[in-house]
């Protein structure tokens, strides 16, 4: 009788003591984290591999990545506020929270879709011009798999497309890259499933000063998940394959300085001006870069040289993370520009002009769904490769829309940055055109076309921090 009446108490008990600790967690949350689990402002985030938060084979939405911070809406390196009305956010004012980019050749400004013409949609899409064909654009973007498809196969498409009214459309039904798959065996315990994974990941296809490469994940030979590069010619049907670099001539992986992540995303390679190649792997907590050779290993972290004054630039203009569901995290590949325009005969590139950027992003993962800043970084393209300036404000793409009755935005992640001007592969000018790529949602494709001046309006330089 005595052991039926403590078990009756318990089925009145514990259920109490659940509901008690989860008011006392509740009312020890951060106003900061109670009103940013209201809304996702806008800041990015580096994921930590290490701890496997972030899968390969998972889509954005699946991920779980890391924090930023926000203060008043404007300020260089805070994040917008939200403003809660009842059980709703008010709308971002987004002339005040960021900075609006436009398209230079859609009749509204917003950006345009990406149409595979074929059974077969891509995401995180890559456009490059083609080398031959007028008003004729390379595209490349990892294949869209349905909802109910399991497989470890991973395909990238590739397409040559042009301008349909509002649309960049392929011309034929997408091809299959030829990406040779690698063996891996060094992912283990929770990662172990990654060592079934088949073909390449978020590949990033990129000019170089004279040649196109692509970047791929795959599993590698040092880690769980590692990094690739390859002469993009020798996939695709290109002709002039004998100039420019002859190195990377099949898939090649790339080497870090140690400590290694057990999952490595979202290198990107850049050039000195004399040609010699670096791999540039993290943007935060701070950055770490080497020179490669052609073999994939890679000397010492150079980011040393720069680290203090780097640390200081970071510091005013990075958005604050709040918690394990911000992150700050690489995104595109890089370019060259000169702060001048190509049309003044005055406009000399020199040291003193002339840059290298990219565009890193400030994850949220509030509300279960995934959201996605963008910045812009420079730094200089001689050694020691310094921080020059970073955008006050994100980037927002005119034509993403916020989603009031959800609290959010659309998913828009940037995945690469491309002149747009056939003959323009690496070095641009303000007054030349880029293309910005970014997946919508992992279900399909968009880009905008805009003026590097444009782009480079919202910096705020790394001297005045």
């Amino acid at each position: 009788m005595f052991g039926r009446d403590i078990r009756r108490s318990l089925l009145y008990v514990v259920p109490a003591l659940i509901i008690l600790c989860t008011i006392i967690s509740t009312y020890r949350l951060s106003p900061n984290e109670i009103r940013i689990n209201r809304w996702m402002q806008p800041a990015d985030g580096k994921t930590d591999f290490s701890q496997g938060k972030e899968s390969v084979g998972l889509t954005h939405e699946e991920e779980a990545e890391a924090p930023l911070s926000f203060g008043k809406p404007g300020a260089a390196g805070d994040a917008p506020k939200s403003y809660p009305t009842g059980n709703k956010s008010a709308p971002l004012d987004i002339q005040t929270s960021h900075q609006e980019i436009f398209s230079t050749s859609t009749s509204d400004g917003k950006y345009f879709s990406i149409d595979f013409a074929g059974k077969h949609n891509g995401m995180n899409p890559n456009i490059i011009p083609h080398p031959t064909l007028e008003n004729t654009w390379i595209v490349a973007a990892q294949m869209v798999r349905g909802e109910s498809e399991q497989t470890v196969y991973f395909t990238e498409l590739v397409c040559n497309a042009a301008f349909r009214g509002n649309v960049l459309r392929c011309l034929q039904p997408p091809n299959a890259l030829p990406v040779v798959p690698t063996k891996g065996g060094k992912c283990e315990g929770d990662l172990a499933y990654f060592s079934s994974n088949i073909g390449p990941h978020d590949a990033r296809v990129v000019y170089g000063p004279d040649t196109p490469y692509i970047i791929y994940g795959s599993n590698s030979q040092f880690t769980c998940f590692g990094q690739f590069i390859q002469d993009f010619r020798e996939l695709i049907d290109w002709q002039g394959r004998e100039v420019g670099s002859q190195s990377f001539l099949e898939g090649t992986e790339m080497q870090r300085p140690l400590p290694w992540n057990a999952i490595e995303k979202n290198w990107f390679p850049f050039w000195d001006p004399f040609g010699n190649m670096y791999i540039h792997y993290d943007v935060s907590p701070k950055r770490a870069f080497a020179q490669i050779n052609a073999d994939g290993t890679v000397g010492l972290d150079l980011s040393i040289g720069t680290e203090a004054e780097d640390a200081k630039c970071i510091a005013t203009y990075y958005p604050p993370i709040l918690n394990s569901l911000e992150s700050i995290h690489q995104a595109s590949n890089s370019l060259k520009i000169t702060m001048c325009k190509r049309t003044d005969a005055i406009c000399i590139a020199n040291e003193s002009n002339t840059f290298i950027f990219t565009i890193w992003q400030h994850k949220t993962f509030y509300n279960f769904h995934g959201v996605y800043e963008p910045y812009l970084m420079l730094f200089q393209e001689h050694a020691p490769f310094a921080m020059h300036a970073v955008s006050k404000k994100p980037l927002w793409i005119h034509g993403r829309q916020q989603q009031m009755d959800k609290d959010t935005s659309d998913m828009f992640y940037v995945t690469s940055i491309a002149w747009k001007r056939p003959g323009v592969t690496y070095h641009g000018y303000l007054d030349d055109e880029l293309f910005i790529g970014f997946g919508i949602e992992d279900r399909e494709s968009g880009a905008i076309d805009v003026t590097a001046e444009e782009l480079m309006s919202g910096l705020g330089l790394c001297t005045e921090a």
